[in-house]
């Protein structure tokens, strides 16, 4: 069983005293019924497992009235074989997004606090417009990612003390063992070539065979691409197939701003108007995410987002990998990894940064100047520096240092190096050390 770091927030929100439902969004794919089932076996006396799409018919319990007396006496009845606990009872509710009365009904659970409720669904943000009254201030929001390169280490073997030992060289500015550093630059390639994605990882720890782990991958793109025949409306569906498949080129541009006119190269009159749909299609499927241009690096950050200057990553860099070429994965191995403009190393900075902060940005000036993320870090804005090939220079950050003095810490990460920080301020860090940022 692979280890998660959402299982920390479930039990915590368990222990809240006046607690709301918990609602738990992501990706198809990325664990949540499963993490969700263990916790619920492991932690409540009963429990009411309901999938509205593998069991259609039972979201007739949600018609008609939503309080919660009229609610838990169905359920009674559905499920006699279960009794239900006053305080120990948790009623998960799974593909929520299929049955808007259930989301609307978690107000009155949380009301009622008789039972504990979980709900869980991997398209909620498509089905805004079937909730007749939302459950405002009775449920908590948490997203799911697939397994950042923390989760992935515990998955592979790596002991906590060792990753805590290295954070430790992190926050402290202090060099790293060069045989353990060695160790870490091969776990993290392995992460870019696997990805995050639960199973695939479980198939990759068990197997150790990337013949697998590429078909497996090939596989879940292929069903992401059924989900959006499936699911998006008629009128969008083609131009969301042709938005997800142009990513790989998108990001492969030196400029990788996401551009319309790269989605099909022979339509015309492609832009905003006819596209914006598809990609916020992507988006609140859990596929991609955003990443915006900032008008200026300053605090706050929000308040400068540039909404219509964005990049798109995938959410899973072994995905990603997956849609370029054959060979790619080879070229990882060798420690090419300055392959397609640093397309997947960006990918997976993104990837870690969005687990930990609710907005990806970078700033961009004129096609001269490009920081390829800017954080606020504890008060501190910090521009970040992704270096995919053997050139050391800073230009970027050095610009930053001498024009911009509203951000106030530097950092650089890339390969063959160790953990220094030079004459200019910059801080110099491996790769895989965006896990700690």
């Amino acid at each position: 069983m692979l280890k998660r770091k959402i299982t920390k927030i479930l039990e915590e929100w368990k222990n809240e005293e006046n607690k709301q439902c918990l609602l738990i969004r992501g990706a198809r794919q990325v664990g949540k019924t499963f993490i969700i089932e263990q916790f619920c076996k492991q932690n409540y006396e009963s429990y009411i497992y309901i999938n509205f799409e593998l069991s259609p018919s039972l979201k007739d319990i949600f018609n008609g009235d939503l309080d919660a007396s009229t609610l838990i006496m169905k359920l009674e009845v559905t499920f006699p074989e279960i009794e239900i606990k006053p305080g120990k009872t948790v009623l998960f509710l799974d593909e929520i997004q299929s049955c808007p009365n259930a989301r609307v009904a978690l107000k009155s659970f949380a009301i009622d606090k008789r039972i504990d409720v979980i709900a869980s669904g991997s398209l909620l943000g498509l089905y805004y417009k079937e909730i007749t009254s939302y459950p405002v201030g009775y449920e908590k929001i948490v997203d799911m990612y697939p397994l950042d390169f923390e989760e992935f280490l515990w998955a592979v073997g790596i002991k906590e003390n060792i990753i805590l030992e290295v954070k430790n060289c992190f926050e402290n500015k202090k060099a790293v063992d060069e045989y353990i550093l060695q160790q870490l630059n091969k776990q993290f390639k392995m992460f870019l070539i696997v990805g995050g994605m639960p199973r695939i990882v479980d198939e990759y720890v068990k197997e150790k065979s990337l013949g697998k782990v590429m078909s497996l991958q090939k596989s879940m793109v292929e069903d992401y691409k059924l989900d959006v025949v499936k699911y998006a409306e008629t009128s969008i569906r083609q131009k969301v197939l042709n938005t997800f498949d142009s990513i790989p080129a998108q990001l492969a541009k030196k400029n990788k701003k996401f551009s319309y006119v790269n989605i099909l190269e022979n339509e015309k009159n492609i832009g905003e108007r006819k596209y914006s749909s598809s990609i916020e299609w992507l988006k609140n499927a859990g596929i991609i995410n955003y990443c915006y241009n900032l008008t200026e690096p300053a605090a706050p950050l929000k308040s400068n987002l540039r909404l219509d200057c964005f990049k798109i990553y995938m959410r899973d860099t072994g995905l990603l990998m997956s849609m370029y070429e054959e060979g790619i994965q080879k070229d990882i191995l060798n420690d090419e990894l300055y392959v397609n403009e640093g397309a997947i190393l960006e990918n997976v900075c993104a990837e870690e940064i969005q687990t930990r902060y609710n907005d990806v940005m970078y700033f961009e000036r004129k096609s001269q100047l490009e920081v390829d993320f800017v954080l606020n870090i504890k008060g501190r804005v910090t521009a970040v520096e992704v270096k995919s090939g053997n050139n050391t220079q800073s230009k970027s950050l050095k610009s930053i240092i001498n024009n911009y003095k509203t951000v106030s810490r530097y950092i650089k990460l890339e390969k063959n190096t160790n953990i220094y920080v030079d004459n200019l301020g910059i801080e110099h860090y491996p790769l895989f050390m965006i896990m700690f940022i």
